[in-house]
This record gives C-alpha cells, sequence and structure tokens, in this order.
C-alpha cells in the first residue's frame, strides 16, 4: 500500500497542475448537473415488503383517492365563536370549493359533510378541511404548496380574527437549510489547523481540499436526485462528516510533510513518504468508515441505504483528494512550507549554517527546541501509573454514562419536529391542541371486499369494532370505494404518532386480522404514514443486532491485519462499543428527557430519528479505528524498533509513541467535535440529534477511550499486547499503515550499489509454497542475457518471486531497477511468465516479441510439443534480437534439446546454486533443484 501511495504522490507532484485542473473540472461539471436537476429532496420512508407498504402500494391502484399525499387545514374561530355558523361556516364552504379547484387536488372533505366524523372540535372552535392530492409527496411543488397556503389566507381574510394554517404531509421539509452557525466549525478548525501546524498557509491546506471535496460531493447528490429519492437529511450528513473526516485526513498528511521538511528532507521526497505512510492510514481509516457506512443497508431500507452510499461517496471523495489534490497543492507551495528553525537568534543561524553546509537543519536545534510537549508525556505517565485504577475509573464512568441509553425512544420525523413557525409545525401543534395528538397521524385499516355482498355493513361493523379498542380516539371515516372492491376505516389514536401507545395500537389493530377473515371474510392491513414509520423503526431496531456484529466482526479482522495482535484490536472493539454506549445515552440524556434542551436550543423533546443508533455505530466505528490506527501504529512502531518482543520496553514505546502522536490526533479530535457540534443550535431535528451524538463520541472515544483507556490497557498487558499466534499470522494478509514497506523500498533504492546495471539481482533469496521451498540463492541477471533454471518441485515459486508475483521468504531482490515485494506491480507489468505447456504458448509468446516487457520468462519447457519446437526456436530468435536489453529465463529437465530453441552463438548461464548464474557447460548441471 505504502510504494502505491508513494509513486502516486510522485505523479501527483510531476503533474501538479493538471491534478488541480481535473479537480476543478470535476466540481464544475458536477455543480452545472447540480443546477439543471434542482434539488429535489424527498423524505418519503418507504419499506419494502412490509403489511403497511403493501397495503398503502394497493390503496394507489384501487382507491387512489386516499394513497396520494394529503394536506391539512385547520381553521380556528375566533375566540368565543364557532366554526359551525355565521361568516365562519361560509368561509369554511367558500375555501372547500375553492380547494377543489386547484390543479392535482383529487377530493376535498368538508367538515360538514355528514358522512364525516370528528373533524370539528367538541366546543365546535376548531374545523378540519382535508384535501387529497392525485400525487405523492415527490409530486408536491412549491407552486402547489403556495397555492394552498394562498387559499387558506383566503379563508383567514374572510373571517378577521380567525387563524387559518395549511399542513399535513403535503408540507414535510424536503429541503436543505445551511445556516452561518455551521461555519462556526470551519473557523475553529482553521484556529486549531494554525496552531497545529505553526503556519496560516499551512493551515489552509487542509481546510481548502475538505472544502473542495464537500463541493463536489454536495454536487453530486443534489444532481443524483433527478434520478433517485435522496432525503433531505443526506446532503447534510454528508457535508457534516465530509467536512470532518476531509480536514482531518489532509491534517494528518500535511502534519508529516511539515515534520520532515522540519528535519530537512527535500519537498517532493516529503510530500511522497508523508502521502506514502500517514496516507496509508487514512487509506485504512476511510475505507472503514465507507464499509461501516455501506453497510447500513444491511436493514433493507432504500433511504438509510441511499443515506449511507451518499455518506460513504463523500468519504471517498475526501480520501481520493487527500491522495492526490493535497499533494499537488503542497508541491506548489513548496519551500514556504519549511518551518522556521526554531529556538535562539544564534540557534536559527546555526540552522542555516548547517543549511549550507548540507546538513539536516535539526543538528543546529537546541535540544530544548526538539523536545516533545511535557504536557502529553505528564498525562500519559499518570494514566500509566496504576493502569487498573485507570481502566475502572473510564469503565465505570462511561458505563454511568451509558445507562440513559435504555429511555432512548425511536421515530420517525414527522411535521410534530419541523422548525416552529413553519406552516407544517403550526398546523402540528394547531391540530394536536384542538383534536388530540393522535389526529396528526391517523391509521388506515384495508380491507378487500370484493367478494362481499354487503360492502356497506362490512365497512359500517369493522369500524364500529375498531372504535371500541382501547387507543382509539374516533374512527372518522369506514367506506368502501366506487367499485366496492376495497374498503378503508379511518383511525385516530388518542396519542401520537411517535408514542410507544400507538405502536401498541397498530398491534392490536393486525391481531384482530384473522378475526375479520373468519367474520366477513375480507383480508385487511394496516396502513398510512404513521404505521408505515413505526414499521420502519421496528425493522430498524432489529438491523441494530446484524449490523453490530458486522461491524464489531469487521473492526477485529481488520485492526488484528494492521496490528497483529489479539489483545489489541479486543481492546479497540471494547473501546469503541463503550464511546457508542456514551454516546447513546449522552442523546437520550438531551433529547429524551429535556437535560440542556435549553442551551442547545433543542425545541422537540421526545423519540430522536430512528435510523439514529445504526447510523452513529456506522460512523464511529470508522472515527474510532482512525484515532485507533494514528496512536496506536505509532506505539507498535517504536515497540518494534526497540526490540519488539524479544527486548523491547512496552511501557517506554507507549510513552514516546503518544508523545509523537497525541498532537495530531488531539487536533483531529477537536476539529471534527467542532464540526459536528456546529450543527446543533440551528439544524434541523433530524440532524440535530446526529450531530449531537456524533459530537459526544468523538469527544468520549477520542480523549476519555483512546487518549485515556488506551495507553492504560496497553500498559497492563505489556508485552502480551503485542503477540499473535504464527497461525494467523500466517493466514492474514499484511495492510501496512507504518510506511516500514515504503521504508525498506527507499533503503534498498540504490542496492546493492547506485545504477547497478543487473536486471535481475539477488541475495540470500528464498521462498516457500507450502511444503516446497528454495534457497537461499543468489542471483545476477544481465541485460541481454538467458538463464537456464533446473525443473524442480520449487521452480515455478522461484520464477514467479523473480518477477514480482510472489512474496520471498527471505533475502533481498531487485527486478528491472525495482525493489521487490514493493514495487512488484510495477515489475509485473514489464515481465512476463509464460507456461510451455499451454495450449497457446506459440501465440502467448510471438505477441511478447513487439511488447515492451523486458524479462520473459518460460516455465517447464522441457514439456514443449515436438512440433512446435521450430516455430518457438524462430520466435526467440525475434524476442531477443527485438531488444537488446531483454533477459530470457528458460525452466526446464531436458538440457539436450535447449539449444535447439535458443539462436545460434547463444550461450545459457546456469541459476542452480548460491552463486548463480554461471555458464552451462554440460548437461550434468541441471540435475536437481534449487535447494
Amino acid at each position: 500500500m505504502s510504494s502505491y501511495l508513494y509513486g502516486l504522490a510522485k505523479l501527483a507532484i510531476r503533474r501538479r497542475l493538471r491534478v488541480l485542473l481535473a479537480w476543478l473540472a470535476v466540481l464544475v461539471v458536477l455543480g452545472g448537473a447540480a443546477g439543471l436537476s434542482g434539488a429535489n429532496f424527498e423524505d418519503s420512508f418507504s419499506l419494502p415488503g412490509t403489511e403497511s407498504q403493501q397495503a398503502l402500494d394497493s390503496l394507489k391502484l384501487t382507491f387512489p383517492q386516499v394513497s396520494g399525499a394529503g394536506a391539512q387545514v385547520i381553521v380556528v374561530a375566533p375566540e368565543g365563536q364557532s366554526v359551525r355558523t355565521g361568516d365562519e361556516r361560509q368561509a369554511i364552504l367558500d375555501g372547500v370549493a375553492a380547494f377543489k379547484k386547484i390543479d392535482l387536488v383529487d377530493t376535498v372533505s368538508s367538515p360538514f359533510d355528514q358522512r364525516i366524523k370528528n373533524v370539528i372540535s367538541d366546543d365546535g372552535s376548531a374545523a378540519i378541511i382535508s384535501v387529497q392530492l392525485s400525487v405523492d409527496r415527490e409530486g408536491v411543488t412549491t407552486a402547489l404548496q403556495n397555492r394552498l397556503e394562498a387559499e387558506g389566507r383566503a379563508i383567514q381574510a374572510a373571517v378577521p380574527g380567525s387563524t387559518v394554517s395549511v399542513g399535513g404531509d403535503a408540507f414535510q421539509m424536503n429541503s436543505v437549510h445551511i445556516s452561518a452557525t455551521e461555519g462556526i466549525g470551519v473557523v475553529v478548525a482553521l484556529i486549531v489547523l494554525f496552531f497545529t501546524l505553526g503556519s496560516l498557509r499551512a493551515a489552509g491546506m487542509p481546510l481548502l481540499t475538505a472544502l473542495l471535496g464537500v463541493g463536489v460531493t454536495m454536487a453530486g447528490i443534489v444532481a443524483v436526485t433527478a434520478l433517485v429519492t435522496v432525503s433531505s437529511t443526506t446532503p447534510m450528513l454528508a457535508l457534516m462528516l465530509g467536512l470532518a473526516v476531509g480536514i482531518d485526513y489532509a491534517l494528518f498528511i500535511t502534519s508529516r510533510h511539515r515534520d520532515q521538511l522540519r528535519d530537512g528532507m527535500e519537498v517532493g521526497e516529503s510530500i511522497a513518504r508523508s502521502v506514502a505512510t500517514a496516507g496509508s492510514a487514512v487509506v485504512f481509516a476511510g475505507l472503514t468508515v465507507m464499509i461501516a457506512l455501506a453497510g447500513l443497508s444491511v436493514a433493507g431500507i432504500p433511504f438509510l441505504t441511499t443515506m449511507g452510499i451518499a455518506a460513504a461517496v463523500g468519504v471517498a471523495v475526501a480520501v481520493v483528494i487527500a491522495l492526490t489534490l493535497l499533494p499537488a497543492l503542497l508541491a506548489f507551495a513548496g519551500e514556504r512550507l519549511r518551518p522556521k528553525p526554531a529556538g535562539s537568534r544564534p540557534a536559527r543561524k546555526a540552522a542555516a549554517a548547517a543549511a549550507a553546509n548540507g546538513q539536516p537543519a535539526q543538528h543546529a536545534v537546541p535540544v530544548a527546541a526538539k523536545q516533545r510537549p511535557q504536557l502529553a508525556r505528564s498525562w500519559v505517565r499518570l494514566v500509566t501509573k496504576v493502569p487498573a485504577l485507570t481502566i475502572a475509573i473510564v469503565v465505570i464512568g462511561l458505563g454511568a454514562l451509558a445507562l440513559p441509553a435504555q429511555s432512548l425512544r425511536l421515530s420517525l420525523p414527522d411535521n410534530g419536529t419541523a422548525d416552529v413557525g413553519t406552516p407544517a409545525r403550526t398546523t402540528y401543534d394547531l391540530v394536536a391542541d384542538h383534536f388530540g395528538p393522535g389526529y396528526n397521524g391517523p391509521l388506515i385499516v384495508t380491507a378487500k371486499i370484493v367478494g362481499s355482498n354487503d360492502p356497506l355493513g362490512v365497512m359500517d361493523k369493522m369500524g364500529d369494532e375498531i372504535r371500541a379498542l382501547p387507543g382509539v380516539a374516533s374512527v372518522p371515516l369506514a367506506t368502501p370505494n366506487q367499485t366496492a372492491d376495497t374498503g378503508i376505516v379511518q383511525v385516530i389514536p388518542t396519542t401520537a404518532p411517535d408514542a410507544p401507545a400507538t405502536a401498541d395500537l397498530v398491534e392490536r389493530i393486525r391481531a384482530l386480522e384473522p378475526h375479520f377473515k373468519a367474520e366477513y371474510g375480507v383480508d385487511t392491513a394496516v396502513t398510512g404514514i404513521t404505521a408505515i414509520q413505526i414499521d420502519v423503526s421496528n425493522r430498524l431496531g432489529s438491523a441494530l443486532l446484524p449490523f453490530g456484529v458486522l461491524v464489531v466482526g469487521l473492526s477485529l479482522v481488520l485492526l488484528t491485519m494492521v496490528f497483529r495482535s489479539i489483545a489489541v484490536p479486543l481492546k479497540a472493539t471494547i473501546g469503541y462499543l463503550l464511546s457508542v454506549l456514551a454516546s447513546f445515552g449522552a442523546t437520550s440524556l438531551v433529547f429524551i428527557h429535556g437535560w440542556l434542551a435549553g442551551p442547545l436550543n433543542v425545541e422537540h423533546v421526545g423519540p430522536v430519528i430512528s435510523f439514529l443508533p445504526i447510523l452513529l455505530m456506522g460512523i464511529l466505528f470508522g472515527l474510532a479505528m482512525d484515532y485507533e490506527v494514528f496512536l496506536v501504529s505509532r506505539i507498535r512502531e517504536d515497540f518494534v524498533h526497540g526490540g519488539g518482543l524479544r527486548s523491547g520496553d512496552p511501557h517506554r514505546a507507549i510513552e514516546t509513541g503518544f508523545v509523537a502522536s497525541s498532537r495530531v490526533v488531539v487536533a483531529a479530535a477537536v476539529i471534527m467535535f467542532a464540526v459536528f457540534a456546529a450543527f446543533v443550535p440551528e439544524g434541523t431535528a433530524e440532524i440535530k440529534t446526529i450531530a449531537f451524538g456524533l459530537a459526544v463520541g468523538v469527544f468520549v472515544d477520542a480523549f476519555i477511550v483512546r487518549m485515556t483507556l488506551v495507553p492504560a490497557v496497553l500498559a497492563l498487558l505489556g508485552r502480551t499486547a503485542w503477540k499473535l499466534p504464527r497461525w494467523i499470522d500466517e493466514r492474514l494478509p499484511t495492510f501496512d499503515v507504518e510506511g516500514e514497506a515504503l521504508a525498506h523500498q527507499v533503503k534498498q533504492a540504490d542496492w546493492p550499489v547506485p545504477n547497478h546495471p543487473a536486471l535481475v539481482y539477488a541475495e540470500g533469496l528464498a521462498g516457500r509454497v507450502g511444503d516446497r521451498s528454495f534457497g537461499p540463492i543468489d542471483v545476477e541477471l544481465m541485460p541481454g542475457q538467458v538463464v537456464a533454471v533446473p525443473s524442480g518441485p520449487a521452480t515455478t515459486a522461484l520464477l514467479w518471486t523473480l518477477t514480482g508475483r510472489m512474496k520471498p521468504s527471505a533475502g533481498e531482490v531487485k527486478a528491472l531497477g525495482l525493489v521487490l515485494p514493493q514495487q512488484g506491480s510495477a515489475v509485473r507489468r514489464r515481465s512476463v511468465v509464460l507456461d510451455a505447456r499451454a495450449e497457446r504458448f506459440v501465440a502467448q509468446l510471438r505477441r511478447t516479441v513487439r511488447s515492451r516487457v523486458q524479462l520473459v520468462v518460460i516455465d517447464h519447457a522441457g514439456e514443449l510439443p515436438e512440433t512446435d519446437r521450430a516455430a518457438v526456436a524462430a520466435v526467440l530468435g525475434e524476442l531477443m534480437a527485438a531488444r537488446a536489453d531483454r533477459s530470457l529465463v528458460i525452466a526446464t529437465d531436458r538440457p539436450d534439446e535447449l539449444s535447439q530453441l535458443l539462436p545460434a552463438g547463444v550461450a545459457p548461464g546456469l541459476l542452480e546454486g548460491p552463486r548463480s548464474p554461471r555458464v552451462l557447460d554440460r548437461p550434468a548441471d541441471l540435475v536437481g533443484a534449487p535447494a
């Protein structure tokens, strides 16, 4: 990974102008597409496969009058007057007639219709006009909303002193609102970046790349709304998350770059190494966040899947920008980002003199200037002095904070969570005040009455039975459709849509389905927006366990790959669970129990959005792994370099690693906390809860779990923390986030000597495939040389190792001037391994003649059919003549026939022992395989 990122950064540096222009072009193109498509967000929480959704879909065909979006118009008479008489009654009747004339209005129910009950309040002070539209919420335009509101104002004007409000699900907020308050997080981020990096120019780099990434993501999401349904929460989540991770990822790379420049490294090399090392951790952190967000699809809920994918794309954009655009911008800045020598004026003069003499600047800096911050050192010593006590305090404290999570109640957003003063919220509150909370979330019971001889009687009897159920306030309507094949019963609960009692009522009605089938011969189902929201909440609740298992299992596997340890992943996973539970508990305290609701501008205390738990689990997982990798990888690096399991000092590694990495981790956590917290005061009800939960989760995970609990646990475990059974170690792939592979590549760049002419050079090379092994063996293959390899059990493994197709188990090897295995992909592009037993071997060999391949390897040449030998010999002649620097390696167990395949005068070398190749002068040299 690190070697690939090193090459990618070098490419971005060389073509920095093209990289910058390419990203600007992407932003312009997506921005144009977004402008053409418009922001068509829709909060439709559908749930395919559930009873409520299937019933609603069926109603669209059999009873379209009640399946579309609806508007509620509530008319409140002046104090002391009644809507049943005088001007109030006439104004309402005129309004009903006016609403019927509006395009896309299907039916309008008058409160004075004798067939409809309970739409005039008991005291006669208020009435509800129901306006049913012929389109669903996706088809409700701003122009239609404005027309409905205009007719409502006309009713109010006709009755001075009255109050008329138009709301309902047709007015549910589908737009995205961004206020200036969200900018506070950006300002805080800039301040933290300045103090962390020590330069305003350097601080601007992460901010600039993050803002560009957010712009690309937001434009892409808006453009996609023309093709798929996207909820209004999605872009805000992507904005919040993309901004936070975009700044953090760029900070990690920029900080490493500044540190290396301070040590005197050349600018281009410093940028490439920063991307290769810190960038590897960025890729790992980004992948974990993206996988967790994409894992939201396990719930099987379309809007949540879309939200997770959109947020994952935002994170992916942040990662790609950090790996491509950021190095290009750093290259543009060049020497201007190099920190000034620290210390006194004499120290700065000494640094300048050192630079003039070609020495690294750090040799001239006073020792005091190079000391790490004492605060971090003091803190890590404090928490590791009595590690068991630290662990107990953290676990008990976070456990106490997590206790309120038991009372966390979930629901989907409705107009009751809309901003105060909006038409939707005003109508919702007026209806609840005059008619009861249940009128804001009516249930619809559908019945298939196609086989009934008395459809009206059946619907009346069903309505009477449902009316008698506990929790039912009224049944305003129980009627069949015009074709008498489908009937509906409208049920008004006594409680609000998000109340647990309403969910209980839905279950009671569904429990009557067998009774209705036996008594009336009809199939029934419960639907309506409220029923769908209840089903969505239940589905989300049931998805928490499998999603949690997925996330926890993923964290264990990934961290085991990174740290080659069992204890560290277990500790990280337990810490993550503590952070999540603490976040749930704090969210419950504020949004359920009302603690600090005033200072945080929480207008609605009650159930939080249903997908909050699963969303927090996914996002915090990625962020927790982010901090874990950046902090613990440095501790592991110091432990390994200090002697490892044999002689390393784990306690010293904890201190040095913590001190070296804590500054950047603290800065990243503060930035992310500030970005999330900035969305709390002015965000929508949905975003407010998500932002608060993320802010608390980041704070707890970074400062309490990672910087307090983690050092204490590592100190308690000692060397045990870094042990991994060999059988697991051998089967796990390696994820190099510490840049060890890059360090090896850079170290071997001029090995064995600068500009060595050998095409392949190896010392002590060994490899193993199962129980077959080769080596140790030395190789020096020069350009234009032909080498024979004795066929044997491990010959193929040797050939694959020399061409970058298999990792060696020991020794050093370079092929085509590239270090293996780090640059194996480049070697594979410039080499080819052909099997002489293949059916199309001759054709494959012929295609190689005009290719750019410099190293050609033929395996199992001794098994080449007699009929192909002449053709192969001719092609090999062309092959060697086409490029003078091309080398050929042939594995064969028939040396007597080797001369028939090679051009005249070519004497092959032999690759057989510790010092090879040498000239093949007698057939006996081919006996045996590499040992």
